[in-house]
């Protein structure tokens, strides 16, 4: 066999080719950001103004691009995993540099933007986030706030949030957690009632009523299941929902177990036993770490701690 080449030529194997650097697109980063954000594929391709099969698509090539499953789909939706998290924590300066970008441009330098999307349970965010937040963008005009009612506790990975208000101890884990405010629950009845059933004196009478609270079988909160305290007294009238709770006792459902900052503004309820029913309960505050609008999350989380602390006789009234 006779081998043929130029004088001076290495006949030695050719060189492997070198290892090409994954072919990453920005685009397809902001839809992994967007569906960070709103754990929702729907959700996310509204926000992007594109069709939602377009945003599993451009994942899928994330994905295929960086050899790595970014994120899974569960019960509550899209989640992040490990390495998803660790890619849109570094990717979220992308949006923060083109909404900069924009702001130059407009004259309109230095102004707080984002879009922070906000979980709590119906009647924290009626009485208490809702005056927080209306703070925060009179003041900041380019924050918008999305308000998510919800009671379910936090997962380990949640997702589809930017700041969340739960109730119980803070969280441990991959979620910056702490501790908000406790506030305290009481039994409440309307003035009506009380007029046409009588006064309630002692726990004893408390049989011969019925309780306003929680639906048992939708009750994933181990902090309210409180209704077990109360022999001889049952549910007469369950709701999700703790503003229509209100609404219910108000109406003569029953006696209502109140949070006292919802209650007290209700000038027809009177606190009923108040030495004798008396649960301190708290809420947590957990913000994502990965968030794409930090300043805007820190301005809410300043004013969510204000408010509480200016309601504080209302959240835990003295006894």
């Amino acid at each position: 066999m006779t081998i043929t080449g130029r004088a001076g030529d290495d006949p030695s194997p050719a060189a492997p080719p070198a290892i090409r650097p994954p072919d990453l697109s920005t685009d397809d980063l902001r839809m992994l950001l967007a569906l960070a954000r709103t754990g929702r594929l729907v959700t996310a391709a509204t926000l992007l103004g594109i069709d939602h099969t377009t945003v599993r698509r451009r994942l899928t090539r994330l994905e295929t691009s960086l050899g790595a499953t970014l994120v899974e789909h569960g019960a509550d939706g899209w989640s992040l995993t490990e390495i998803g998290r660790v890619v849109v924590e570094r990717a979220s300066p992308l949006e923060q540099i083109v909404q900069s970008v924009r702001d130059a441009v407009q004259g309109e330098e230095g102004a707080v933007r984002g879009t922070v999307r906000m979980s709590t349970p119906d009647g924290f965010g009626a009485k208490l986030a809702s005056e927080a937040i209306a703070q925060v963008i009179a003041r900041h005009p380019g924050i918008s706030v999305e308000l998510i009612s919800s009671t379910r506790p936090l997962t380990s990975r949640a997702s589809g949030y930017d700041l969340a208000v739960s109730i119980g101890e803070p969280r441990q884990g991959w979620l910056a957690s702490e501790f908000l405010t406790n506030y305290v629950l009481g039994l409440y009845a309307s003035r009506r009632y009380l007029a046409e059933r009588g006064a309630i004196d002692s726990v004893e009478d408390l049989t011969r009523h019925r309780l306003v609270f929680y639906v048992d079988s939708h009750l994933n909160v181990a902090e309210l299941d409180l209704a077990r305290g109360f022999s001889g007294m049952h549910v007469g009238l369950g709701c999700t929902s703790v503003s229509a709770q209100v609404e219910a006792t108000l109406f003569g459902a029953g006696i209502g177990l109140l949070p006292c900052f919802m209650a007290e503004d209700e000038p027809e309820l009177v606190r009923v036993l108040p030495r004798e029913v008396r649960f301190v309960v708290s809420y947590s505050l957990s913000i994502r770490r990965d968030s794409p609008s930090p300043e805007a999350v820190g301005l809410i989380r300043s004013a969510l701690r204000g408010v509480v602390v200016a309601r504080q006789d209302q959240l835990v009234p003295p006894i």
